[in-house]
């Protein structure tokens, strides 16, 4: 199994991931909303590249039936139901609902990824639960991080670590890229995330709009065993 990274959207290559598991990271925020959501009972995730997109799939669903989620520049947007702040989809507000999320970037690179094998959402939430289904497996894997804005985050890449670092308590069948191991090595060296990812660019973002409370639930790990997969078009767990 070899464990690969791409560190932004702009970086996918179609041809490259083709026959290859995907796993996307948008640790701040959008993956760990999605898992959230899920684990909270809601139906379905939709994820969308634009807000017209989310708005004329309300209208064919039934605004009734659907939630709209989502952020620009990490703030709600206006008209939608909900921001980007995992901490707004609980269970009594989602559960049986479908859940329409268009981000600055984590739907970007949940989108850009269509034509791989399989797509995984994951997050740190989730990074053990994901860890385990991709030994299970056993196929070669592109860790996707999503960026900010088309940059590299580093928040992205030390949950790209973690999630590596589990794989490898559970197989030594693994082949890791050199970025792979930078991934795992950085991880290894700053298991205290938030004294980690305090230095990004993104991090500083949240803390600038009072958001604190959403890196909090983002760093906890091993919060739940479920993997949702992107799957024609829809974010699911089977």
């Amino acid at each position: 199994m070899k464990i690969d990274v791409i560190i932004t959207p702009e970086y996918i290559d179609r041809e490259y991931i083709k026959g290859k598991n995907v796993v996307v990271i948008d640790m701040l925020r959008a993956t760990t909303v999605m898992v959230t959501a899920i684990g909270n009972g809601c139906k379905e995730v939709i994820p969308f590249l634009t807000v017209e997109e989310v708005l004329e799939k309300a209208k064919e669903i039934g605004r009734e039936n659907c939630i709209l989620g989502g952020e620009r520049n990490a703030e709600k947007i206006e008209g939608f139901d909900l921001s980007n702040s995992p901490l707004e989809y609980t269970k009594e507000v989602v559960e049986g609902k479908t859940i329409l999320i268009t981000t600055s970037n984590g739907t970007k690179a949940l989108t850009k990824s269509v034509g791989a094998k399989r797509i995984f959402v994951g997050c740190v939430l989730n990074g053990k639960a994901i860890a385990k289904k991709l030994a299970e497996i056993n196929e070669d894997i592109i860790i996707l991080n999503s960026g900010t804005n088309g940059e590299f985050t580093i928040d992205d890449f030390i949950c790209t670590g973690y999630i590596i670092d589990e794989i490898s308590k559970i197989t030594n069948k693994i082949e890791l890229t050199d970025i792979s191991k930078t991934a795992q090595y950085i991880y290894e060296q700053n298991k205290d995330l938030e004294g980690f990812i305090s230095k990004a660019k993104h991090y500083g973002r949240m803390k600038e709009l009072d958001l604190m409370p959403d890196v909090e639930h983002a760093m906890k790990k091993d919060f739940t065993n479920l993997v949702p997969e992107y799957k024609d078009n829809h974010i699911i767990v089977e």
